[in-house]
């Protein structure tokens, strides 16, 4: 398959990610209170993931693809998480917990206001190590909300919990938009850890170049 093919499959699969993440949040197949585990919500999240990863380690095409995107849109994508500052005004009306809001909330706001500048001044070889510290610190962000959401009734029983999470609107972040994230954070660095090696591959042809 060429990259385009890839492309027009790999819109698909998100397309119809979509669909049926909000067709099971509409027919409540995510809501929970968290009393239980929650394994419809786990599974929803945690699959896309390991399907991405499965499928990259078995498909050189795709690895390909995903290598052919540009890093400065991947990283920019992620500019859309300053809405964070709707997990903090949520926990002001008493709809979220205290404990996942500002931990969500805070780190959203801080990754969403610097994708922009690491769009466009990190994403190339020169400034690899902070390019993936960077991407580094939004999967961590991720990993935290989730953690939190999962256990937020653990560490306040008498405090709110985060069912609101697990129904629409809310429920698409979780499910849909956080593992779509965590995926294009892990494409940035895989590009990224190939950068100095693609940067002398350049110089080598520039110098092949001249000599002919």
């Amino acid at each position: 398959m060429t990259n385009a093919q890839y492309g027009k499959l790999v819109a698909g699969l998100i397309a119809a990610w979509f669909v049926f993440t909000l067709t099971a949040s509409g027919l409540y197949v995510f809501r929970s209170d968290f009393s239980r585990p929650a394994i419809p919500f786990a599974l929803a999240g945690l699959t896309p993931i390991v399907v991405f990863a499965v499928w990259s380690a078995a498909s050189k095409g795709f690895r390909q693809f995903t290598g052919s995107l540009d890093a400065s849109i991947l990283t920019l994508v992620q500019s859309w998480r300053i809405v964070g500052y709707a997990f903090l005004v949520l926990y002001a009306y008493g709809i979220l917990p205290r404990v996942f809001a500002l931990s969500a909330g805070w780190g959203d706001i801080f990754i969403g206001a610097t994708a922009p500048f690491v769009a466009l001044r990190l994403a190339n070889p020169e400034h690899r190590r902070g390019f993936i510290l960077w991407q580094g610190l939004g999967m961590l962000d991720l990993v935290l909300a989730v953690t939190f959401a999962a256990t937020a009734t653990l560490i306040d029983p008498h405090g709110i919990a985060p069912t609101a999470l697990t129904v629409l609107p809310l429920s698409l972040i979780p499910t849909f938009a956080v593992p779509l994230l965590f995926i294009l954070h892990i494409i940035s660095i895989g590009q990224a850890r190939r950068w100095p090696a693609q940067a002398r591959s350049r110089v080598g042809q520039r110098a092949f170049s001249r000599a002919v």
